[in-house]
Order: C-alpha cells, then structure tokens, then sequence
C-alpha cells in the first residue's frame, strides 16, 4: 500500500511539472529553419511517427511513409479558391496562427491547449497537378498519437473535399 501511495505521487509530480512546463512554454519547440517549397518539395517527414505528408511517396525509402502517408487537397483552375478555403479554416482554428502567406504556399502553426506543443503546418499549391501539397509535422516527441492526420483532415472537412 505504501509503495503504491508514493507510485501516484510521483506520479502526480510529473504530471504537475508537465503542465507547469507547457505553461511556462517549454514545450512548444523552435521553429523549423528548412519550412517552405524547394524545388517542388516540402520538408521531408520525420523519422518518427509524429508528421504527415501528401509528399511521402517522393521519399519511398522513408521509415515511416507507410505512417505518414495522407493525400493531398484537390485544387480546381488556378487552385486560389481552395487556397482562401484553407486560410479561412485556419483562421477559424483554435490556438492556430498563420506565419507565412504567399502566392500558392501557406505556413501557420497550431498550438495544444494544456502543454502548448507546437505543430507546423504547410500547403504549397501545385496547379499544373490539380493539387495542394500538405505536411502537419510535431516539433517535439517521437509520437503525435494521430493529432497530425486529425487536423489535416478536418481542414479537409472544412473546405468541402
């Protein structure tokens, strides 16, 4: 009985100097410096299961293509109406920013509620194809327990694909 006294008290310790750290923000990550489209690429997955990509077919020999597989967005004529679509679902996200807009690319990161992980999110439009290329990565941890793929799809949702 003792022993499992002092088990959920370390436990609730940890727990609490999680939340506390989250708060404090030392759980959000830096900023990735390699974001963006080069040469008709996004980032790369990671080597863990914590991104999607519409992309992992460009890296075939990746650990986890299998687990970061997700198909991209649909793009129609010069593809800014999806784009728009994709702006206004983000704006209407909570605890989502959106860093970086341009022609045909779009950057914004979303924040969890209690530990205040931070995940970077990109669209990059390829109209010649008829599609939006997306990536939903974590900064932190080897798991994202399916939140990535989750958000993707519901901005899918969202815009009506």
């Amino acid at each position: 009985m003792r022993y499992l006294i002092l088990f959920l008290l370390a436990v609730a310790i940890v727990a609490l100097a999680l939340l506390v750290a989250g708060q404090l923000g030392l759980l959000r990550g830096k900023a990735p410096q390699d974001l963006g489209l080069k040469e008709g690429k996004l980032k790369r997955p990671s080597r863990t299961q914590n991104s999607v990509t519409s992309q992992a077919d460009l890296w075939p020999d990746h650990p986890q293509k299998a687990y970061c597989n997700i198909a991209p967005f649909k793009a129609s004529g010069d593809g800014s109406a999806e784009m728009a679509k994709i702006v206004q679902a983000l704006k209407d996200m909570p605890r989502t920013v959106i860093v970086k807009q341009e022609a045909g690319y779009i950057y914004a990161q979303s924040t969890t509620a209690l530990l205040k992980y931070t995940d970077d999110l990109e669209f990059a439009l390829d109209a010649g194809k008829g599609i939006i290329d997306v990536r939903s990565a974590s900064r932190l941890g080897q798991k994202d327990f399916g939140v990535n793929r989750a958000r993707i799809e519901a901005i899918r949702k969202a815009i009506g694909q």
